[in-house]
Order: C-alpha cells, then sequence, then structure tokens
C-alpha cells in the first residue's frame, strides 16, 4: 500500500492518506510532498526529475535489489499538486539507472545497464510509465559502452560517459537516439598502477563506495567530461578526434581524489558555473573562466571559489540556470550540514551573491536535482529518511513569488 505526505508550505498542513482517492486539493504553486509506502526492506532514491505537460512530475530513481549489488530503476509519477499519481519497478534485466532525464517529444530518456552484459541502453518510458523500451548503444573505435555514468542531449544527440571496465578507460560517445553511436573516444585511467582507480569506479557502481559527481556537456566544438582521466578524477575538454590527446585537462587531487569539480554548467565561451571539492571542503565558482586548451597546473583549491564551509564533506551539487526577476539566476542546490537542503542564488552575469533559501524539516533531506517549472517556479527533488532510516523520495515546489523573494 502507498502512503503520501504532504505537507503545504504555505498552510503548514500535514495530511497522511492511504487511499489512490484521497487526494487534497493544494496550491500547486508551494508545496512539500513525501511519498513514503510501507516496503521497509526497500529504499528509493531519486536521481533527476522533469516536468510533464499537465503540470505534473515524472521522477527517475533506483531501488534496492534483494539479489544484485547494482541498483534497480524506480520510476514515479506525481500530479501539479504533488499527489501520487503511479509507480514502476522495472525488470530486474536493466539495473543502474543514470540522468539526465530529458524529454524528447512524448517520450522520456535516460540511460540504464543491461545485466549481466552491463551494456548500455538509452532507455524511454511514457508519461503514464506503461511502456518501457531499451535500445542497446553500440561501441566505436574500440571502446565499450559498459558502465554508463551520465548522459545530456545537446545538437539531437546524447553525449554519454562510460566505463570500459575490460580496458580500464573512460569512454565519451555522442549516441543518436537509434543507439548507433556517431563518434567516441577513449580516456585511460592511467596505465600500469590503475588498480585503486579501477577499484573506486567499480564500487561507486555497487553502492559500495563513494558516488563520484560526473558530468558531460559541450561548448562550441569542444565535448567536457567530468571523470577519470589518468589516475586523477579531472575535467577533460576534447574534441572526440581518436588522434588527439585531450584538448585541455584541469586535473584532479591525488590522492584518494581528494580534490576535483562536483559540478560543471558552460555559460558562454570559456564561462562555467562550477564548484569543487578539495579535501573535504567545497567552493563554489558562479562566474569562473576554465582553461579548455592545454593542460591545467591548478589544483581545485586555486581556482577562484567561495569557499561554503556548511556544506557537508564533498557535497553532492546541482546547479540551474533560471531567470528571476529580469535577471539570469544561478541556483546552486547542495546538502547542509543541519541536514536540509540549501539553494544559493547567484547573478549569473556578475557572480554577485543574492540570497538562500533552505528546505527541509524534521528528517534528513538530500538533494537530487532542482528545476525550473512552467509558471515560473521552480522544483527540487530529493531524498529523504523516513524515521532517520527508510530513504524516501521528496519533491518540493517553490512558486515565482517565493524564489524572487531571494532576488531583490
Amino acid at each position: 500500500m502507498f502512503k503520501r505526505f504532504y505537507l503545504s508550505l504555505l498552510l503548514a498542513l500535514v495530511v497522511f492518506s492511504c487511499s489512490e482517492e484521497s487526494n487534497p486539493k493544494f496550491n500547486t504553486e508551494n508545496f512539500t510532498t513525501i511519498f513514503d509506502n510501507n516496503k521497509f526492506d526497500i529504499g528509493y532514491t531519486p536521481i533527476d526529475m522533469v516536468q510533464t505537460p499537465d503540470g505534473g512530475y515524472l521522477v527517475l530513481g533506483s531501488r534496492k535489489l534483494s539479489d544484485s549489488n547494482f541498483s534497480g530503476i524506480y520510476l514515479l509519477k506525481a500530479d501539479k499538486n504533488g499527489g501520487f499519481v503511479k509507480e514502476l519497478e522495472v525488470d530486474d534485466t536493466y539495473v543502474n539507472p543514470v540522468g539526465k532525464f530529458t524529454q524528447i517529444g512524448d517520450l522520456y530518456y535516460f540511460f540504464s545497464m543491461e545485466y549481466p552484459s552491463l551494456q548500455a541502453n538509452i532507455t524511454s518510458v511514457d508519461v503514464n510509465l506503461e511502456n518501457v523500451t531499451f535500445t542497446p548503444v553500440s561501441g566505436i573505435n574500440g571502446v565499450n559502452p559498459t558502465y554508463p555514468s551520465v548522459s545530456s542531449f545537446v545538437d539531437n544527440s546524447f553525449i554519454l560517459q562510460c566505463y570500459d571496465h575490460e580496458n580500464r578507460q573512460t569512454g565519451l560517445f555522442v549516441v543518436p537516439i537509434s543507439g548507433a553511436t556517431s563518434a567516441g573516444k577513449a580516456f585511460t585511467i592511467g596505465v600500469g598502477a590503475a588498480d585503486n582507480v579501477d577499484e573506486s569506479i567499480i564500487n561507486s557502481f555497487l553502492y559500495a563506495g563513494r558516488k563520484f559527481p560526473y558530468e558531460v556537456g559541450k561548448v562550441g566544438s569542444l565535448y567536457f567530461f567530468n571523470g577519470f582521466f589518468d589516475f586523477n578524477f579531472s575535467l577533460v575538454f576534447t574534441d572526440l578526434n581518436p588522434d588527439n590527446d585531450p584538448s585541455g585537462v584541469v586535473f584532479g587531487q591525488q590522492p584518494e581524489f581528494n580534490g576535483g569539480f562536483s559540478s560543471v554548467v558552460s555559460l558562454s565561451g570559456s564561462k562555467f558555473a562550477a564548484s569543487t571539492f578539495y579535501f573535504g571542503e567545497n567552493y563554489i565558482m558562479p562566474n569562473a573562466a576554465l582553461q579548455m586548451f592545454g593542460p591545467s597546473s591548478m589544483t581545485p583549491d586555486q581556482l577562484p571559489g567561495l569557499s561554503f564551509p556548511e556544506l557537508v564533506t564533498n557535497a553532492k551539487v546541482k546547479v540551474l540556470r533560471s531567470p528571476i526577476n529580469t535577471k539570469d539566476v544561478l541556483i546552486y542546490g547542495s546538502d547542509t550540514k543541519t541536514k536540509q537542503i540549501g539553494l544559493y542564488f547567484y547573478d549569473e552575469v556578475t557572480g554577485e551573491f543574492l540570497g538562500s533559501r533552505y528546505l527541509g524539516f524534521s528528517n534528513p533531506f538530500e538533494i537530487a536535482s532542482v528545476i525550473n517549472t512552467s509558471d515560473g517556479g521552480i522544483a527540487v527533488c530529493g531524498t529523504t529518511y523516513v524515521a532517520g532510516r527508510f530513504a524516501r523520495i521528496c519533491i518540493f515546489k517553490l512558486s515565482k513569488e517565493k524564489i524572487s523573494e531571494n532576488v531583490k
């Protein structure tokens, strides 16, 4: 039986319901919903979220599997009020779902991995969670598309980062919806003494170690990925020509990957909205010029970042570009030491700090994604721990008026 908690930010009202038909009408512009159920041996962890044309939400998540070390695929549909509509646990043959969750036409896409082949698949689902399809991704230039890590959708194709465990290399692919890879390149994780790197990567997929903040994108004619290259967790720029070295590299910090980027969003030219971690500390760079050509001699702590000591160690960071009060605003979302989700607002042009807001109450909360909504507000998807133990999905919806309070 599925149970739901609705918490109105405006009325401070808590409603508990076990009935699918019982759906109180709340303000669609401001609400908080926690999706609970009585499967106490199951944990659901959100990965990404999209808004649907009817104003509702689809959440891509993972779930614990009883007979596998990999995570299974979980999908949840909510209505515009944040009310539960439907959930779907996808067949255990397909594991390791990764974002970004992307709407293309009438379908919603992400990547998963077929077990036991470990091959990456383009996975799509319809808005009603009725049909799920899987399209295998082909390899190219001797790189195996196994262990998908993260994707984005640019210029009508997916940019996909994978880990080729057999050859111990990071793979970067350009993949049309057909799955027939059109371009790709391998990047060694290190020659000879890369056992510790390989072990850390595999453990991250098995939820037996640290989850790394992989990222991919494109700026001009260059592609970039935030991942493993040459013994480090580094930011790499490339033209994907198999015969060329990387165009530019901002190396992370050894040992044990103690420094690197926790988020990277291209703004224009060499300007990025980014954040870094360095030996547990966190830094935010709302308007950074990054070196896209040639190796960087700078370590993450030497980049022009703003220290954020209130964030947890090596914090997960999400960045959203959002128009608010006629300004182009960057919203940084992360996890605080007080176990809330922190939202930090910056002027995209000047990098000026504009304000902050905190989400969460009672239980611990952790961020998964933040998106713009069709009414000019934002929605934040995250994890909360019911009774401090059971991982459950939550959605915060904030109106245009609410977030405007943070941007004067």
